[in-house]
C-alpha cells in the first residue's frame, strides 16, 4: 500500500485506490491553447509557413475568412465557389497576396470589385471554370495584376468575350493565358496595348488571316510574343499569310519549330516552317480564303469580257447597213482590182504584142 502511494505521490496525484483516474480527468483540468493569430485555415493546410496556403477539394461554398494576413499565395481548387461576390477574398484586407489560383472552383459569374482588398495581387488564375458572366469591373482594385490565366474558362462563346473585354479595360496586363477554349480566331479585343505573352495553344485555330496578323504589327503589340501550338492549322493557300510572317517574325512566336500541319491529309503532320508558300495550293472546294478570292478573279474577268462581247455585238447590229455599204465598197473595189490584175495578164499573154516588142526595126 505504502508503495502504490509513493508512486502516485511520484505523479503529483492522491492515490485514490483507481491509479489512471487521475489521468484520465488530466485534460480537462488544463484549459486549451489558445490558436495562434495567422494560424491556417480549418479547411486548408500550409506549407512551410502561412504565407502559402492550399485549399483543395474541400468543397467550399465561398474563400475561407480566416486567412492569414501574411499570406502571399492563395490556392484554391477543387470546390464550388460558383459566385465571386465583392471584396470575396478581403473580409480583412490581405495586403500582401501576391498570387491567387482558383482552378477548377465551379466558378460561373465575377462580381464587380471581386478583388477589392488585394492591392499586390500580381498573378491570377481562373482555369478551368465555367464563366457566364464577368463585370465590368470585376478586376477594379489590383492595379498590380500582370498576369491572368484563363484556360478552359471561356467556353461561353461571344458574349462573355465581350464582357471580359471591358473588365479587362483599364489592367496592364503582361501575360495572359486562352488555352484550350476552342478559339476559332484571334481574341483581338482581348489584347490590350503593352501585352507581352499571349497563349493560345489547344484552341481551334486553322489560319490567322491578314487582317488578324495586321493587329499583331499594331504599334501597341509588336512586343507580343504568341503561343500557337496544338492548334488544326490547315496548311492550304490561306495559310500563306501565316507563314510569311511567321518566317520574318519567328523570334514571336516561341513554339514555332514546333508547329505541324493538320490537314489536308497530303500534309499532315509536315512541319510549318518547312513548306514552301508556293507549295500550298487551294482547291475551289476547300473553301480557302485565298481560292475563293482566285475564283472571284476568274468570275469578274468572264463577266467582263462577257460585258464587251455584248457591246461589240451591238454595236454591229447599230451600224448594220453601213457595215453593209462598206462591205459592199470592199467587194467592189476587190473585184475591180481583179480586173485590172486580169486584163494585165491578157496583155501580157497575148502572143501579138509579144513579137511587136520582139522585132523592134518593124
Amino acid at each position: 500500500m505504502a508503495r502504490r502511494t509513493r508512486r502516485a505521490a511520484g505523479l503529483g496525484l492522491p492515490y485514490l485506490g483507481l491509479p489512471w483516474l487521475g489521468l484520465a480527468f488530466l485534460p480537462w483540468a488544463v484549459p486549451p491553447a489558445a490558436a495562434p493569430p495567422g494560424g491556417c485555415p480549418s479547411a486548408c493546410y500550409c506549407v512551410a509557413t502561412p504565407e502559402l496556403v492550399q485549399c483543395r477539394y474541400e468543397r467550399l461554398d465561398e474563400p475561407p475568412r480566416d486567412l492569414p494576413t501574411s499570406v502571399h499565395n492563395l490556392s484554391i481548387s477543387g470546390s464550388n465557389l460558383s459566385v465571386l461576390h465583392r471584396a470575396a477574398f478581403a473580409p480583412l484586407p490581405l495586403p500582401d497576396l501576391r498570387l491567387l489560383r482558383l482552378r477548377h472552383d465551379n466558378i460561373q459569374t465575377i462580381e464587380d470589385m471581386a478583388l477589392q482588398g488585394l492591392p499586390a495581387l500580381r498573378t491570377l488564375d481562373l482555369s478551368h471554370n465555367p464563366l457566364h458572366s464577368v463585370a465590368a469591373g470585376a478586376f477594379s482594385g489590383v492595379p498590380l495584376l500582370r498576369t491572368l490565366q484563363l484556360n478552359q474558362a471561356l467556353l461561353a462563346g461571344a458574349p462573355l468575350e465581350e464582357q471580359l473585354a471591358l473588365a479587362l479595360h483599364n489592367l496592364t496586363l503582361h501575360r495572359l493565358e486562352l488555352a484550350g477554349n476552342g478559339l476559332r480566331a484571334l481574341p483581338s479585343s482581348l489584347l490590350p496595348a503593352g501585352l507581352e505573352e499571349l497563349d493560345l495553344r489547344n484552341n481551334s485555330l486553322q489560319r490567322l488571316a491578314s487582317s488578324e496578323l495586321l493587329i499583331l504589327e499594331a504599334p501597341g503589340l509588336r512586343g507580343l510574343r504568341v503561343s500557337l501550338g496544338s492548334n488544326p492549322l490547315q496548311c492550304d493557300c490561306s495559310l500563306r499569310p501565316l507563314l510569311a510572317w511567321l518566317r520574318s517574325s519567328a523570334a514571336r512566336v516561341p513554339d514555332a519549330r514546333s508547329l505541324r500541319c493538320f490537314g489536308p491529309p497530303a500534309l499532315r503532320g509536315a512541319a510549318l516552317l518547312r513548306l514552301r508558300p508556293e507549295g500550298l495550293g487551294c482547291a475551289a472546294d476547300e473553301g480557302g480564303e485565298a481560292g475563293q478570292l482566285e475564283t472571284a478573279s476568274y468570275v469578274f474577268f468572264g463577266i467582263v469580257l462577257a460585258l464587251i462581247g455584248i457591246v461589240f455585238l451591238m454595236v454591229l447590229y447599230l451600224n448594220r447597213r453601213g457595215i453593209k455599204r462598206w462591205l459592199h465598197n470592199l467587194r467592189e473595189a476587190c473585184r475591180d482590182q481583179m480586173e485590172g490584175y486580169h486584163y494585165r495578164y491578157e496583155q501580157d499573154a497575148d502572143p501579138r504584142r509579144a513579137s511587136t516588142v520582139g522585132t523592134p526595126g518593124l
